[in-house]
């Protein structure tokens, strides 16, 4: 019995690894992927195998790109900023700024993203 719980916890983990994989390779190609629960409909983040509310399997699609900015904050001359897309997915990335002033709320798009240093990467820009 022992050793089924021990498979079976393997096998979990082997596939949440196999998904987060798939995210990050997804990423390095510049492609945000997003995993949406068919049960409850739900949007899990971070990446994940297994919806976070109801446990149900995910489905993956490509993001919208496009949300709103939550936060930002410049030091000297690069601004930073906290965005939330894809129905509530938050990500904190370098924000691009147009001719306008940022403000809470403003749309932006999610230009570019990928593996910096081992680290996720974003640019988001305001529209």
């Amino acid at each position: 019995v022992l050793f089924r719980s021990h498979v079976s916890c393997c096998n979990i983990f082997y596939s949440i690894t196999i998904k987060i994989m798939k995210f990050e390779t997804e990423l390095k190609k510049g492609i945000f992927l997003v995993g949406k629960c068919p049960k409850c409909n739900k949007v899990t983040w971070p990446p994940s195998d297994y919806c976070n509310i109801c446990f149900g399997n995910l489905e993956w699609k490509e993001s919208s790109y496009e949300g709103k900015l939550i936060e930002f904050t410049k030091k000297n001359d690069e601004s930073f900023c906290i965005a939330e897309i894809d129905e509530g997915i938050r990500i904190m990335g370098t924000l691009i700024v147009n001719l306008s002033k940022p403000e809470v709320g403003s749309k932006i798009r999610l230009e570019k993203c990928g593996l910096k240093d081992g680290n996720y990467s974003f640019v988001i820009r305001m529209i």
